[in-house]
């Protein structure tokens, strides 16, 4: 044997998981635009180049991260509590992400637009339009539209800090008026 070391093995699968999670949490703390490659390869702990072999570009890696979040479950709608709660709880710790900016902002990349509008929604929109319309109400895609608008708004709002009771309240106070305010919006129980 000699005294050579064997080379060490890549291990994609774990780099391409530190790759998404780092770009996770920069994407969320600081947008699309803001971030950047280098940023987040050093955050991961890997080479830059990696972003273009496993993910083609930025954009791509900003997309594989948004359908990563949530993988191929269709989550609960807005009116279910544990869903505030959690919702809440997330923006509370790391800011109102790339999908919740999507519903007041366009992004300068179309394709990441797109992406992050699509996961709006099929996360938000797409189960409170199946509850109002299993409900029987009247435009169901609008009301799901407008408590989408309402709910952003509020995490976006309470994530500012201007509105000083709102970015005090605790989430035990929180959920149930949100609930409540939804629900006097004539959009279901």
């Amino acid at each position: 044997m000699t005294g050579s070391t064997q080379p060490r093995r890549r291990d994609s699968a774990r780099s391409r998981e530190l790759l998404l999670a780092a770009a996770d949490e920069l994407f969320a703390e600081r947008g699309f635009e803001r971030t950047t490659i280098r940023e987040i390869a050093e955050r991961a702990g890997v080479d830059a180049a990696l972003i273009a072999r496993y993910f083609g570009s930025k954009s791509g890696l900003y997309i594989a991260a948004l359908r990563a979040e949530t993988g191929d479950a269709t989550p609960p709608d807005l009116l279910d509590p544990d869903r505030l709660r959690a919702l809440f709880e997330r923006s509370g710790r790391r800011g109102a992400g790339p999908v919740f900016q999507s519903a007041v902002l366009v992004h300068d990349d179309p394709t990441v637009h797109d992406a992050a509008r699509a996961q709006l929604h099929s996360r938000l929109v797409a189960p409170l339009h199946e509850r109002f319309a299993r409900e029987g109400l009247d435009r169901p895609q609008l009301r799901a539209e407008l408590a989408t608008a309402a709910f952003v708004g509020v995490l976006l709002a309470r994530g500012a800090g201007t509105l000083d009771q709102l970015a005090a309240a605790d989430i035990d106070d929180l959920v149930p008026l949100v609930r409540s305010a939804l629900a006097g919006l004539g959009l279901g129980s």
